[in-house]
């Protein structure tokens, strides 16, 4: 091998360390962080999906369209951050939170009524899951009507579904939509709403 021109030797040397880094980087290291989020964080290397009577409906860290067959938000249900997180054209049946066409879009937030703004605004990704508080306060008249559940009821789930603060001190309090609905369903499933 010390018969071969200085370069080739050096062109066999950065290839083989191309070859050990690779194995490194994109072999063992991929290998063992996934075998670590699957022991440390399962729920959450695998989606963090949300299972209600023994079938997955969907994942906490996505937003849930509650929707009927022509995309009209059903009253029974609170309805999620705005998504136009949808292909174009979009398909029949398909009304937002596409996790394939993650996007941002926002509508004006110009109503005079004081609004929240995530009521009116979509997040970054168009698929966040959660809506803050005051979003869903304003919802809370609309969805026990529509449930035939007396407003207090109501308001005792929003208020058993908002999270505070990531360690008490980073981001907004928030409600996760798809837990508070599937809340609602057995409520309403109790009292025969």
């Amino acid at each position: 091998m010390n018969r071969l021109p200085v370069i080739v030797r050096q062109h066999i040397a950065a290839f083989r360390i191309l070859l050990v880094f690779t194995v490194i980087c994109g072999l063992a290291y991929p290998l063992v962080m996934v075998g670590i989020s699957q022991v440390v964080f399962h729920h959450q290397a695998n989606g963090s999906m949300v299972s209600y009577h023994g079938h997955v409906v969907g994942s906490a860290l996505l937003c849930q369209e509650f929707a009927d067959a022509k995309g009209n938000p059903l009253p029974r249900y609170f309805q999620p951050r705005p998504s136009a997180a949808i292909p174009s054209p979009a398909p029949k049946g398909d009304y937002g939170c596409d996790p394939t066409f993650s996007s941002a879009t926002n509508l004006g937030p110009t109503n005079p009524a004081q609004i929240p703004p995530d009521a009116v605004t979509a997040s970054a990704s168009g698929l966040d899951p959660d809506i803050s508080p005051r979003n869903a306060a304003i919802q809370v008249n609309r969805v026990a009507a529509a449930r035939h559940l007396p407003v207090s009821e109501v308001q005792a789930l929003v208020a058993k579904y908002t999270q505070g603060r990531q360690l008490g001190f980073l981001g907004e309090p928030a409600v996760n939509v798809l837990e508070l609905n599937i809340a609602l369903d057995q409520l309403s499933a109790k009292s025969g709403g």
